[in-house]
Order: structure tokens, then C-alpha cells, then sequence
């Protein structure tokens, strides 16, 4: 995630900010091992702390993808769609939320609903979050719309992808 690499990032340089600091210190009573190893100590707090915000991520993640499942197990007579759904630009809401666009496209000539799962990933393909959406009662031959938004807040950059879609 963005977030990881930055914190990282920004616990290096406090790191050789201390140790530059420490060792242009002359005469006093400043410790340069100490404050090294200060500065070492935060740095793994730091990186802790990093770890279990991407656990906490990843559980978010997989709890998700559990109620995905289950509401797409709900859809009785469901046949494979993915085919028929398109989904815009990835962006973020007024409220901090990712969403994106979700277009369904009924082949058939009745009317039918579409549930389509949307999983959210970050720049490393890793899935950070996934929503079923549902697009009810779309003519035979029309298109239908809706949107899909993320559970919780998503940081860096995050892509869209169809995961399943059922029209029933």
C-alpha cells in the first residue's frame, strides 16, 4: 500500500536524521549510541505498527469477499454475465469512498436483475475490498446502471475489476 511505503520511507529519514545528528554532536552530554538507538526503536515501532494496519486491511478485505459470496449464494437461477457488465473510472466520493460505475448489459428479451462483484486492489493487484452490487429489473435488450462503493476507505491508488456477475 502507498500508506506502508511512505511510513517506511518516513522512518528512514527520521532514522538518518538522528544518527547524522548524533554524530555531528560534539563535547556535551549527548549519548550518539542512545540516540541511534532511540531512533532505531521508534523505527520498529513505526514498522509495527505499519504491519498491523495491513493485517487489519487484509481481515477488512476478507470480510468483505465473506459477505460477497454469501449474497451472491442468495441469487437463485443465476447465470454467468460477466461478459454483459462494464464498469467506468475508479474515484473517490464526497465522503472518502472508493466507487465506480457498473453498466449491465440484458441480452435477454425479458427483464432480468444483475449481481455483479466488485473487487477493489491497489497498485499491487492485492484485493484491499470487494461489493456486490445489484441492478434490478433491467429491460429485455436495455442496460441498466448502479454503482459500486467500497466498505471502508481506500488509500493509494485503487482499480476496479469484475470478479462475478450473475443475471437471474
Amino acid at each position: 500500500m502507498a500508506t506502508v511505503a511512505w511510513m517506511r520511507g518516513a522512518a528512514a529519514v527520521v532514522l538518518a536524521a538522528v544518527a547524522l545528528g548524533a554524530a555531528g554532536c560534539s563535547g556535551g552530554d549527548g549519548d550518539p549510541a542512545g540516540a541511534v538507538s532511540s531512533a532505531a526503536s521508534a523505527v520498529k515501532s513505526a514498522g509495527e505498527a505499519v504491519s498491523s494496519a495491513a493485517s487489519e486491511a487484509a481481515k477488512a478485505a476478507e470480510s468483505a469477499a465473506a459477505v460477497a459470496k454469501d449474497k451472491l449464494a442468495e441469487v437463485k437461477d443465476g447465470v454467468d454475465a460477466k461478459d454483459q457488465v462494464s464498469l467506468g473510472t475508479v474515484a473517490t466520493d464526497a465522503d472518502g469512498y472508493t466507487t465506480v460505475p457498473v453498466t449491465v448489459r440484458n441480452t435477454d428479451d425479458a427483464t432480468k436483475s444483475f449481481a455483479v462483484q466488485v473487487e477493489f486492489k491497489d497498485e499491487s493487484g492485492n484485493l484491499v475490498d470487494t461489493v456486490v452490487v445489484t441492478v434490478s429489473d433491467v429491460a429485455g435488450k436495455g442496460t441498466g446502471q448502479g454503482t459500486a462503493r467500497s466498505t471502508h476507505k481506500l488509500s493509494g491508488t485503487v482499480s476496479a475489476q469484475t470478479a462475478t456477475a450473475l443475471r437471474y
